[in-house]
């Protein structure tokens, strides 16, 4: 094998998000822009000589041509073996799971999630350290400041592998295992859960609807739901990947999976609805004539979790990302079990989750996942929620009215203004900011107390890191909540995000359209930020 050390000058926009660095793929394709970043993520690391790396993605355009590169590289690096799956796919959670039961170095996942594909669309690659989840932000860090002055890659001369042929090949002296994306996953969940009560929860009658939204979990979808589990054959719709996912947006929310919910608000639709994204880490859970926030998702598993094997000795604790709303704090307060708020980002519940301070964790944005892998995990989701329902022989309506009628409902939304003005958002932010020291104490309209007002600040009670700056928060005396932060998963201009929050107590209404129930603090937020009329949009992008 002959190693080629090729010069190469920086670019100066490779500074990686809240999930490594996503951008268009007409950036990616530029000469050097792949071969640079994962050089400089391997210049960051050390000790991986003869070791093992995962590399798969989701699907999606430029996903193989990225991967072929990312082989050499790490052949010429001198890593001794690659795991890559079958025509370069793997869902995120599953890449995690491959790294953490094959005992990995680590893995390059290559994916932008929930964002479009295809040539005009985006394309991301993140680094995933041997616990399975992605790399801590001294690690990002680091590879930001390696991009900044890179002047050289290495890379061996040597043929593409055949992706699409399970089994082993070499590159120079590396060997390349090419495997089943799905066979190790679905076994994990097969411990996990109760695959004969689900069986038999189909084989009564009961149906759903699987959105793959023609990402990667069509091929885990067909294969545990419909060929594990029985669900009837059409179950899964969407469920081959496609490079451009159908020219669809792959993001399972209320927006791009309408068509879904309208259905399941019919006497005609089936039971239970559910999709995931891109990478096959974020979930929707649709139950006949009742949705069920992210928020409250979290909150309802967490709360039933004990109902599924994998969980039946019962949880250790639970984490959220801050802007989630508190109704799973409700639950582990209750339970009698910790409860964390963490940033944005999975990677803040890593440290938890392998220092065993938390079983289940999750956001807002749709994801949820558990300590059997150290992402997200959308399939996961549905299982348990399947789990839940065929133990507890309850639709999913009933169950939630009911863990409402315990634990009380707290009213959420989320605001999405895409693709802003960089320099408005961040001014805007920065205002809303240096406002806070002053709010502590006010009152608003009729009821509404400012109990604090801050720039939220995380301590991480693993390692004693501290992250700053990770949203805007201000909470009131009566559990409602303003959160206000830029996001770090978009790739074109700014996102601002805003998320408004009231708590009803358990002997409450819980039955207010959710818009209107947070109808002053919306009004309220307009006044504070100003996001309307700072930025000319007379409505959020997308309303959750």
């Amino acid at each position: 094998m002959t190693v080629q050390t090729i010069k190469t000058t920086p670019f100066g926009d490779q500074k990686p998000g809240t999930s490594g660095l996503r951008k268009r793929v007409t950036v990616w394709q530029q000469p050097n822009y792949v071969e640079n970043y994962i050089q400089a993520i391997f210049d960051s690391l050390e000790g991986f000589e003869g070791q093992t790396l995962v590399i798969g993605g989701d699907g999606r355009f430029y996903n193989d041509a990225a991967i072929q590169k990312a082989i050499r590289i790490a052949a010429a690096n001198g890593f001794g073996k690659v795991l890559v799956g079958q025509n370069g796919l793997l869902s995120t959670p599953a890449a995690s799971h491959v790294i953490r039961h094959n005992k990995a170095y680590g893995g390059l996942v290559l994916s932008a999630s929930h964002n479009p594909g295809g040539p005009d669309g985006d394309f991301g690659i993140k680094y995933n350290i041997s616990n399975g989840g992605p790399a801590p932000e001294k690690i990002t860090d680091a590879v930001f400041e390696r991009t900044k002055v890179i002047d050289s890659y290495k890379s061996v001369d040597a043929p593409d592998i055949a992706l699409g042929q399970i089994g082993t090949q070499q590159v120079g002296g590396m060997v390349v295992e090419v495997i089943d994306p799905v066979t190790d996953y679905a076994a994990l969940m097969e411990t996990l859960f109760d695959f004969p009560a689900i069986r038999a929860l189909f084989a009564s009658g009961f149906t759903m609807t699987f959105d793959a939204m023609h990402a990667i979990t069509g091929p885990y979808a067909h294969a545990i739901l419909e060929g594990k589990l029985g669900a009837a054959k059409g179950s899964v719709v969407n469920g081959t990947p496609s490079p451009d996912f159908g020219k669809g947006h792959p993001d399972p929310n209320l927006v791009y999976c309408k068509d879904m919910f309208d259905l399941l608000m019919t006497p005609e639709g089936p039971d239970f609805g559910a999709a995931s994204d891109g990478d096959g880490d974020r979930n929707l859970i649709i139950g006949k004539n009742r949705f069920v926030t992210p928020s409250d998702s979290l909150a309802l598993l967490a709360a039933n979790a004990h109902l599924a094997p994998g969980y039946k000795a019962g949880i250790a604790g639970i984490a959220r990302s801050m802007p989630t709303s508190a109704a799973a704090d409700r639950v582990a307060e209750k339970l009698g079990i910790e409860m964390h708020e963490t940033p944005t980002g999975w990677k803040f519940f890593g440290n938890l989750l392998d220092a065993g301070r938390v079983t289940i964790c999750g956001e807002e944005s749709a994801g949820t996942g558990s300590n059997h892998v150290r992402e997200k995990d959308g399939l996961w989701a549905v299982l348990l929620w399947l789990n839940i329902i065929a133990a507890r022989k309850q639709g999913v309506d009933q169950i939630v009215r009911e863990h409402w009628a315990t634990y009380g409902r707290n009213y959420y939304t989320r605001h999405d203004y895409e693709e802003v003005d960089a320099s408005i958002a961040g001014k805007l932010v920065d205002d809303l900011r240096a406002q806070l020291p002053a709010l502590a104490g006010k009152t608003f309209g009729e009821d509404l107390q400012v109990a604090y007002a801050d720039d939220f600040t995380y301590h991480d009670p693993v390692d004693g890191s501290t992250s700053a700056k990770q949203g805007i928060r201000i909470g009131f005396t009566d559990g409602s909540r303003i959160v206000l932060r830029l996001s770090g998963t978009g790739t074109v201009g700014a996102t601002l995000r805003l998320y408004l929050e009231r708590y009803e107590a358990a002997d409450g209404r819980h039955d207010l359209d959710t818009q209107l129930a947070l109808e002053p603090l919306i009004a309220l937020s307009e006044t504070l930020a100003g996001i309307k009329q700072r930025t000319g949009r007379e409505q959020p992008s997308v309303i959750t």
